[in-house]
């Protein structure tokens, strides 16, 4: 089944990709994640998209609600999910993390951008619940 995006959440993952592509071809790979996370929150700032950096999201289980639940790395313009990783092998856990962040926190687009990859094409993973 083919999952269509508002026009909002498309733009935003246009963006998303183009500050990770700008930004692997102006640091290049083998930084501290953290280095890769403030850049990348300098460049939503300087395109005046909003977003939210270490979010917490509380959990909701059999009706008890526990704040411990999840931190995503960055909540882009509230509608897109980034994971960013500085990690030399790709683990697919990777994947299935995203996906329960997305179903946990109501959102349908996440990326996982993996900048220790000599070419961060090969680094980027969108999906759409």
């Amino acid at each position: 089944m083919v999952r269509v995006l508002s026009g909002e959440e498309e733009w935003i993952g246009k963006q998303v990709v183009d500050i990770a592509f700008h930004l692997h071809k102006k640091l290049g790979p083998g930084l501290l994640e953290k280095v890769y996370e403030s850049c990348f929150c300098y460049e939503l700032n300087k395109r005046d998209i909003p977003h939210s950096v270490q979010l917490k999201v509380p959990i909701m289980y059999d009706g008890v609600m526990f704040e411990e639940g999840l931190r995503l790395d960055l909540l882009v313009g509230d509608l897109v999910v980034v994971e960013l990783k500085a990690q030399e092998i790709y683990h697919p856990v990777w994947e299935a993390q995203l996906l329960s962040y997305l179903r946990l926190s109501n959102k349908r687009l996440g990326y996982i951008i993996n900048f220790t990859v000599p070419l961060i094409k090969d680094g980027i993973k969108r999906m759409v619940l």
